[in-house]
């Protein structure tokens, strides 16, 4: 994780001196990463997974970073890592809202091809397309310095100390921002817990 870092942070640094070209660097050497992670994502919900494929995620999500980088230029791996996180995020909202919504094919569509009885849920997993859309939309909503925790931890599956280096901040305050938004996600989605 700290090889990996440290190059993305050398990256951005060639990027913030103007050379437009260490941006798409930058894509290119975060692309497999944000794949684990949009699969990841992918998997917490087995009903968008089933309308929806993990490159299509990652495809979305990339175009909607790549057009913001031309507006916002983070400066470190903490910043681009909170950016692609949320335009993950907002991609797995969005396309909650195409399949499910009132009109989407997902919610009109009765056949499952066995899928949903073959599929045990997970603690992790919502019950729901809409407890799944609040999830992330409730994540959104936490204060800045919760949603880093929670992008580094949860989205991006990293350790506890990984996440400390990244931010710039000790190990204490990662875990008590941690505590801090479980609860206030918990409180958000009627006392339900994630891990």
């Amino acid at each position: 994780m700290a090889g990996h870092t440290t190059q993305l942070q050398n990256l951005i640094d060639l990027a913030t001196k103007g050379d437009d070209s260490a941006w798409e660097a930058i894509l290119l050497h975060s692309c497999e990463r944000l794949r684990s992670l949009a699969s990841r994502m992918m998997r917490t919900n087995h009903r968008i997974r089933r309308w929806t494929e993990t490159d299509d995620l990652l495809q979305n999500s990339l175009i909607r970073l790549h057009r913001s980088l031309n507006e916002v230029r983070p400066e470190s791996p903490r910043q681009f890592y909170g950016l692609a996180t949320t335009h993950l995020r907002r991609e797995l909202i969005d396309l909650a809202r195409k399949h499910f919504g009132a009109e989407g094919v997902g919610a009109n569509h009765l056949t499952d091809g066995g899928i949903a009885a073959d599929i045990e849920p997970t603690d992790a997993e919502p019950e729901s397309i809409e407890a799944w859309a609040k999830f992330h939309e409730q994540v959104e909503a936490l204060s800045d310095t919760e949603r880093e925790v929670v992008n580094l931890l949860w989205y991006e599956e990293m350790t506890q100390p990984e996440a400390a280096e990244v931010l710039g901040i000790s190990l204490a305050t990662v875990k008590r921002r941690w505590q801090s938004a479980r609860i206030r996600l918990s409180e958000s989605l009627d006392g339900e817990d994630f891990q």
